[in-house]
């Protein structure tokens, strides 16, 4: 049965009849009185005892609400009142006692007095409206509609506020200057062409490309909604390589089609960093508007995934209806790590862009908590009940479910301009105990990053984990205790192990994961763990090192990736994933990954430009491959935040 619909009449919400509770037969067009006599007592009944809980439900403001003593870092303009301890202590004001009693006793007795009469009203009402008849009622519904439509379109988006633009610099161009590193830079670029106009000819609008099918691909990371990923992942790599009528053509069909009122439920960690952190790549490399609206109203979306008991977000939430909720196969209905500890460079980005304090609010509010938090061994857990604010299984891992969670801890602390120093100690401290309990060196000699499992070290280590050889050599400078040296030679020895578990394989491209026992290294074991899909993290470590040692074998081991991606993933509609590297005639999966155009080509590109593209003391890079400006955060404050020192 439809339940009475509310709605607004005469600026005020009181129960009325929607159309589907009107479905009765044509002979029957108006209530019997015994109905009507039942049905207001019905009501009478309901409002009685509304009108009733007010009185006997607790008295709320003895109740604490989660409270991480966090005012004075997040609401730093509410100043406590005179007399008053500092917020989170107890407020005694001397001499006010029976004052405030009194005007208590006062102000409770005028809300009886309104509550009183707003349920004399309402009777009043629900009576009136139980004399009309269902057309009555329906033409009624339909005019308040319309009354709610309209006002909705005269409001429409409110205009973002003018902030100075960051000094953007090396954006395009980054010639090589060599003729046959130039010659490979052309390669990557062709590469891109072809992977944007397949998507463009075959799934135009869908969110991926399914290259051998040639039609568009889904996956519940979206909601199976129609919304453009790989438009709005491809957009700065095709900047930077100069594909300026792709990047307007994808521009204009953002403007015209890009539409978050959907009724979709989307990864909230997907959709930030590719689609939060593209468009505002996008903004920045280009300066236009359209991105930035875009990107403020995509986070607006994904904000009441946080209305959680402690403030750690949903995994998920559904863009029409704000509802959230986690994946089902994590850990007693958790929240992950790399999830929602992988939002802060855009939520900084959005603060500053916007003028509202409420996203940096959400990233510091779980940064606060986690360091409040015991964490055995000094790791992160990978997973984290949002409602009672406790680790789940205790699973360590610097690959999926934990990776970028550290590599945006270092980040905030670059893109800050090196200002944010609580989270470079939270990095420095975390990389510490990785260190101490993950890295090991195989009987080979392969320096790995196992997963720590109920206090048991797998030696495996996922694709994923890759990435953090050009996180350790990103982090160098600036390491304690002078150990700059030494994380640069650990971001090489990563390298060195991640170019192996390619080099060890039949088509040169590297597996899911590997495993360093019973004889075997950097080699997968099992059948689901063999095959590539078009990943960018080992790619990602050797333009790092290339960036910071260039020594020429990174540039060797990225020619040899690209050339066995064209070779062996390159089909006529695009390029696929495969199913086992180590199978001479491999079979593909028929998805072209939004991620291949953001991140895998883009760092190809990059590692085959000169250093003046992009450079690293003006950029950082999300974990998508989106650069974002550096913030020179000393000379302004963010909304809501207290001045950086």
């Amino acid at each position: 049965m439809t339940t009475p619909a509310l709605l607004p009449l005469s600026g005020r919400r009181i129960p009325t009849l929607s159309p589907g509770a009107a479905s009765f037969p044509h002979h029957r067009a108006t209530l019997r009185l015994s109905e009507k006599f039942i049905l207001l007592l019905i009501l009478s009944a309901f409002i009685t005892l509304c009108f009733g809980a007010f009185f006997f439900l607790p008295d709320n403001s003895k109740h604490k609400r989660f409270d991480l003593g966090l005012e004075d870092v997040l609401i730093p303009h509410i100043e406590a009142p005179k007399g008053a301890k500092h917020p989170g202590g107890q407020v005694v004001i001397h001499g006010q006692g029976d004052h405030d009693e009194h005007r208590h006793r006062e102000e409770e007795e005028s809300l009886r007095d309104k509550i009183r009469a707003d349920h004399e009203r309402a009777l009043q009402e629900a009576k009136e409206k139980l004399r009309k008849s269902r057309d009555e009622l329906r033409a009624e519904i339909q005019t308040e509609k319309s009354k709610v439509l309209e006002d909705l379109k005269k409001e429409g988006p409110k205009p973002l506020p003018p902030v100075p633009m960051p000094k953007v610099v090396g954006v395009n161009d980054g010639d090589p200057g060599e003729p046959d590193i130039k010659e490979k830079r052309d390669k990557i670029r062709e590469m891109m062409k072809h992977a944007w106009d397949s998507y463009r000819q075959y799934g135009w609008g869908h969110n991926e490309l399914k290259p051998l099918a040639k039609k568009g691909h889904s996956t519940n990371i979206f909601g199976n909604s129609q919304m453009g990923a790989t438009i709005v992942d491809a957009l700065d790599s095709l900047y930077m390589m100069g594909l300026h009528n792709e990047f307007k053509d994808g521009q204009e069909w953002i403007e015209q089609n890009l539409d978050f009122s959907v009724n979709a439920e989307v990864s909230v960690f997907e959709v930030n960093i590719r689609f939060i952190g593209g468009l505002l790549a996008a903004y920045y490399l280009s300066g236009q508007e359209v991105f930035k609206v875009k990107a403020v109203q995509l986070a607006e979306k994904l904000l009441p995934a946080f209305n959680t008991p402690t403030g750690i977000p949903w995994a998920m939430v559904n863009l029409k209806s704000g509802v959230g909720r986690n994946w089902g196969w994590a850990s007693a209905g958790s929240s992950i790590l790399a999830e929602f500890g992988t939002l802060h460079m855009e939520f900084v980005h959005l603060t500053y862009l916007t003028g509202n304090p409420a996203y940096y609010q959400k990233v510091m509010h779980i940064r606060k908590l986690l360091a409040k938090m015991d964490r055995p061994n000094g790791l992160y857990p990978n997973y984290l009940n949002p409602r009672t604010g406790r680790w789940g299984q205790h699973h360590t891992s610097v690959g999926g479910l934990g990776d970028s969670f550290y590599e945006y801890l270092l980040k905030a602390w670059l893109m800050s301009d090196k200002t944010d120093t609580e989270a470079r100690k939270t990095y420095d401290d975390a990389i510490e105990a990785i260190e101490r309990h993950l890295i090991r060196k195989s009987n080979g000699g392969l320096t790995f990053i196992g997963e720590w499992k109920n206090g048991h070290l797998e030696r495996k280590m996922g694709h994923l984990t890759c990435f953090a050889g050009g996180m350790f050599a990103l982090g160098a400078d600036g390491s304690p205790d002078d150990k700059a040296g030494h994380y640069l030679q650990l971001g090489a020895e990563i390298a060195h192990t991640c170019h192996e578990s390619y080099d060890r394989t039949v088509l040169k491209l590297g597996p899911e994961a590997f495993k360093f026992d019973s004889g075997l290294e950097a080699v997968a074991v099992r059948q689901n763990e063999k095959y590539y899909i078009l990943r960018p993290e080992v790619i990602e470590t050797y333009w790092y090192m290339w960036r910071f040692t260039h020594d020429p074998k990174y540039r060797q081991w990225g020619w040899e990736a690209a050339q066995a991606i064209d070779k062996y993933c390159r089909v006529s509609g695009g390029f696929s994933g495969v199913k086992d590297v180590y199978s001479s005639n491999p079979t593909y999966d028929d998805v072209q990954q939004s991620f291949f155009l953001a991140e895998t080509l883009k760092y190809l590109y990059l590692l085959f430009s000169s250093d003046d593209l992009m450079p690293l003391e003006s950029w950082v890079f999300n974990t998508e491959a989106h650069p974002l400006p550096v913030l020179h955060l000393a000379n302004l404050t963010l909304p809501g935040s207290q001045a950086q020192r």
